[in-house]
């Protein structure tokens, strides 16, 4: 693998410590990689500041966050759900900075119409959390029940997800920056000239997976799809993901060059 980092973006109100195993079964795959899991603001240990309410300006914060810490490009992006489409709008506006990009459960406007991008059973949930002040357990649980499918809903993902929300709540304001961002952004006119790879798990109650397959066949780009795993398919199946990557980039190295 190139030497260049994989930088690990996640979804909506969700930080760097919801990745659980992930990053270790990752590195344990790849083990010269160097992964950076930086958290938006508003999110995790940066809960107290202000979310961007755009996407494009959250890419632009992760860029000038990598300038500041002296990590140059070029980066490889590895994201789900919202932070895919910070991905997408990243490497969209700087592909020289990106040598390539695996997204994982996301949809786009207008190529996906909105009930296949946001899936209606979602939409209490998701207004409760940005809205209310739901208890945190019940809130956690109410997550994982929508966006898992393969783990224990009352084992330690639970607990550390509680314990989580209790620590470092993410503000309403901030709840509702990004999910109107997420809404509002827009696919951009030609696909993003860098490698990408599909990732989407069937069984994802969040988005439809139905956005994976139309981005896959606009783009024409590889799509693989879990049989079962939800929306948080790092979470639901890390080892199927992780071969899936490790696959994709022998397949890419064992191109001959044009």
């Amino acid at each position: 693998m190139s030497e260049a980092p994989w930088i690990l973006l996640r979804g909506l109100m969700r930080d760097r410590r919801h990745w659980g195993d992930f990053p270790a079964r990752f590195q344990a795959q790849f083990p010269g990689a160097r992964l950076l899991m930086p958290d938006l603001p508003g999110n995790g240990l940066r809960h107290q500041e202000a979310s961007p309410a755009r996407v494009e300006a959250m890419a632009e914060h992760f860029r000038e966050e990598l300038r500041r810490q002296g990590i140059a490009p070029p980066y490889r992006l590895f994201a789900m759900s919202l932070g895919a489409m910070v991905a997408v709008a990243w490497s969209s506006a700087h592909p020289e900075e990106i040598e390539s990009c695996v997204l994982v459960n996301t949809s786009l406007r207008p190529i996906s119409p909105f009930h296949h991008r946001l899936r209606p059973v979602a939409y209490p949930l998701l207004l409760r959390l940005a809205l209310g002040s739901p208890h945190p357990r019940a809130a956690e649980q109410a997550v994982l029940d929508l966006t898992s499918r393969h783990i224990e809903r009352t084992g330690a993902v639970l607990d550390d997800w509680s314990t989580w929300r209790r620590s470092h709540p993410v503000s309403r304001a901030n709840g509702l920056r990004q999910l109107g961002a997420a809404i509002r952004f827009r696919a951009p006119a030609t696909k993003p000239g860098v490698p990408l790879l599909l990732l989407n798990g069937a069984g994802d109650r969040l988005v439809d997976p139905r956005c994976s397959q139309a981005l896959a066949a606009l783009w024409q780009v590889p799509l693989r799809v879990h049989p079962s795993a939800g929306h948080d398919l790092p979470l639901d199946d890390a080892d199927w993901v992780v071969q899936q990557i490790s696959d994709w980039e022998r397949q890419r190295a064992a191109k001959p060059a044009v």
